[in-house]
């Protein structure tokens, strides 16, 4: 049996499960082996099907987080907006997507991590910043294509093939 492509979903905010499931579905269909793993803080619903797995790990800071990070690796995808996750995940060479469809890279975490970094700090001293813009319906249609494209990296690259 080969060995699944698994697609990590960081999904107590994730506004695109229900995507991510459709895509997903679309490459089992295809003959792609490939588990959907869900992580989260509580319980969530999702469906019931083969290649879905829901994991929930305790309420403590960053549980999420250290489960998917642990796991994650060349030939698995990470979609999260946790740009400390996304840090770990790109670090250990799994292909790592922000639910707004944005990409994280080895070229720009550097930078993406150092900007949270600096906005946090800017908050704790007071600072009025602006947060994230809204998620829009653009949003859902850049992650569309770039979940879409990442595993068809993934596939042309043997992973998740007999």
């Amino acid at each position: 049996m080969p060995s699944p492509i698994l697609l990590f979903v960081d999904a107590d905010a994730c506004p695109v499960k229900q995507e991510i499931y459709r895509v997903a579905e679309r490459f089992v269909r295809r003959g792609t082996a490939l588990k959907v793993i869900v992580v989260s803080n509580s319980p969530i619903a999702v469906p019931r099907d083969d290649f879905i797995e829901r994991v929930v790990v305790g309420a403590g800071m960053d549980e999420a987080d250290n489960y998917i990070a642990e796991r994650a690796g060349p030939g698995s995808v990470v979609v999260t907006a946790d740009v400390p996750l996304a840090a770990r995940a790109v670090k250990a060479g799994a292909e790592t997507i922000a639910p707004n469809g944005k990409p994280f890279t080895e070229d720009a975490i550097g930078m993406t991590l150092a900007t949270r970094n600096l906005m946090s700090d800017l908050r704790s001293a007071g600072a009025i910043t602006t947060g994230p813009k809204p998620f829009a319906a653009g949003d859902r249609s850049r992650f569309l294509s770039a979940l879409d494209a990442a595993l068809m990296r993934l596939t042309r690259a043997g992973h998740g093939q007999a």
